[in-house]
């Protein structure tokens, strides 16, 4: 317990200043569930100890959420209410410095409403569009990590007591961000630097499109033209690096919103909204989804798919090697954060104006001219495994092999 203690603290400090590099009179906010009081008080310590001013905390309850999605009518669930969007507008225009931890159940809203569900995801979208537009171009940092909880460790470790199962879940967090190395730092920076060799090899190569091959998955995707391929670490406004996600194994792009067509499979089961999606797959034309199915929850998945005119396409493609630590773990995180890094992944929904040369100073319309996708959402889903194939083709129709056996070539 001793050395669990250790790592936590290790865990929050390696956040603070790599994750988020928090920097003196900065000011942060932390989104933290209710029962991580003990790892938020050494986060919010370690940012004063960084030289933060002022910490926001907004503490997240499921059970609140799953009785407010029971108990009120779904016209009330979709009022955006003044005082949020007050708090949301601030941290946008002041770019206070976000920090999100992730330790919800996967099942916290399983037999709610979809309807419900589609309008509290719509109002949070909605809701929070400063934020989300301040976050989508880098202006402020951001982070997203995730703490270990008994309801998420008893679904990932279902075999196991509460106690056990937490702490098998709090190592397995603790290995895929690196903290079980001697220098957790060290190791980031090394593996900072991996990721962003592989982007700068994709850049190079600017290609037209993607070729997807799998069991249940023939599909192409195009690519905008001065596409830029992003890898670990980011850089606000301020110039001030940052790490969006821990842990990331991930280097990624936008798609061209309207040049995707054949079929794909999702390889993992898909936690959103506080349900599961599994058996996922999607049949593509110009760009837009126009045949969707789900072996489990098929009626969220078409709420999310009906958001707005941006929901039905894609907005991200990610490769990430079957090889990455976290799918050679063997487990399932039922964790976007998570699982997203064991697999290549794909996102419905927005694009980050950054992944194309240029973005950040485009408005939306200018964004979708360059082929970029505009939506209130940005959903990742996984598709990669072992057995994947994925060739680069270049403007010339030369055929080069990115991916084999689920694995960089």
């Amino acid at each position: 317990m001793n050395d669990f203690h250790t790592q936590l603290q290790k865990y929050a400090e390696l956040i603070i200043k790599i994750g988020l590099n928090v920097q003196k009179n900065d000011e942060i906010t932390i989104s933290i569930a209710i029962d991580q009081v003990e790892f938020a008080h050494l986060l919010i310590e370690q940012a004063y100890l960084a030289g933060a001013r002022n910490v926001i905390m907004q503490w997240q309850d499921d059970q609140k959420r799953r009785l407010d999605l029971t108990y009120q009518s779904e016209k009330e669930l979709a009022q955006i209410k003044p005082y949020r969007e007050d708090l949301q507008l601030y941290i946008a225009n002041n770019r206070v410095k976000r920090l999100s931890v992730l330790s919800s159940d996967p099942d916290v809203l399983i037999g709610i409403d979809p309807r419900k569900i589609a309008a509290t995801q719509k109002l949070n979208s909605s809701g929070t569009q400063a934020v989300k537009t301040a976050t989508e171009n880098n202006l402020l940092s951001w982070t997203v990590v995730a703490a270990a909880s008994p309801a998420w460790a008893k679904k990932v470790f279902p075999n196991e007591n509460k106690q056990t199962g937490t702490m098998h879940l709090w190592q397995a967090i603790f290995a895929a961000t690196r903290i079980d190395n001697a220098d957790p730092v060290a190791a980031w920076q090394i593996q900072k630097q991996k990721l962003i060799t592989k982007a700068a090899m994709l850049n190079q190569y600017q290609f037209d499109r993607l070729h997807y091959l799998a069991p249940g998955t023939d599909l192409t995707i195009g690519l905008p033209k001065h596409h830029v391929w992003e890898a670990a670490g980011a850089t606000n406004e301020h110039g001030d690096e940052f790490i969006p996600n821990m842990p990331t194994e991930e280097v990624f792009t936008a798609p061209d919103a309207n040049r995707i067509d054949g079929h794909i499979r999702a390889t993992k089961p898909l936690s959103y909204a506080g349900t599961i999606l599994t058996g996922i797959s999607f049949t593509f034309k110009n760009g837009r989804v126009v045949k969707a199915d789900a072996d489990q929850g098929l009626s969220t998945l078409k709420h999310l798919l009906k958001t707005d005119a941006g929901a039905s396409r894609l907005g991200e493609v990610a490769l990430v090697p079957d090889l990455s630590p976290i799918s050679q773990s063997g487990l399932t995180f039922f964790n976007t954060l998570f699982d997203e890094n064991a697999s290549n992944h794909l996102a419905l929904g927005a694009a980050y104006p950054f992944s194309v040369a240029g973005g950040t100073e485009m408005n939306q319309l200018q964004l979708q001219v360059a082929g970029l996708n505009v939506s209130q959402i940005h959903v990742d889903f996984m598709v990669g495994s072992a057995k994947m194939a994925i060739d680069g083709i270049t403007t010339n129709d030369e055929v080069v092999p990115i991916f084999r056996n689920g694995d960089w070539v």
